[in-house]
């Protein structure tokens, strides 16, 4: 059954979470084969601003997802604001973040600088020690993952 988009985006603010995560994964499917979520990119950007660290989450992986149709610059407008999530309130989001920026970078090259650039300033002293050096060891892969490409 082929998946309807626009309702598929509108679960991805369900109150119930396993709908929205069931949505998340239909939307990362589609990203990988077409570019039918990139029509969404600007809201994918206004996810990054919610209260909701699942909200900023799945914004975060859908416009890593999306990189690769940018033809836009969409992402290289919000690029600062992604970034900011390196060292998100919530370190679980952080991680997701910094997770997905080799794709990011593999997809767009020109923006290789800047995410390497945010990974090694990032401040990680403020999480608690037991996630200090979960997001640290992420921080590390993901730049090596950048360097090899």
């Amino acid at each position: 059954m082929p998946v309807n988009i626009a309702e598929t985006f509108e679960l991805l603010s369900d109150k119930n979470n396993n709908v929205a995560y069931k949505a998340l994964q239909e939307l990362q499917k589609e990203s990988e084969k077409t570019n039918c979520v990139y029509a969404y990119m600007d809201r994918l950007g206004d996810m990054l601003d919610s209260d909701n660290s699942y909200i900023r989450t799945r914004g975060l992986t859908l416009l890593a997802y999306n990189a690769r149709w940018d033809m836009d610059n969409k992402i290289d407008e919000i690029i600062d604001q992604y970034l900011k999530h390196i060292t998100d309130v919530k370190p679980i989001t952080a991680r997701q973040c910094i997770k997905l920026l080799p794709m990011i970078a593999r997809d767009k090259p020109e923006l290789r600088n800047d995410i390497c650039s945010a990974l090694q300033k990032a401040d990680t002293s403020f999480y608690d020690n037991s996630m200090q050096s979960l997001v640290y060891k992420d921080i590390q892969k993901a730049l090596k993952e950048i360097q090899k490409l």
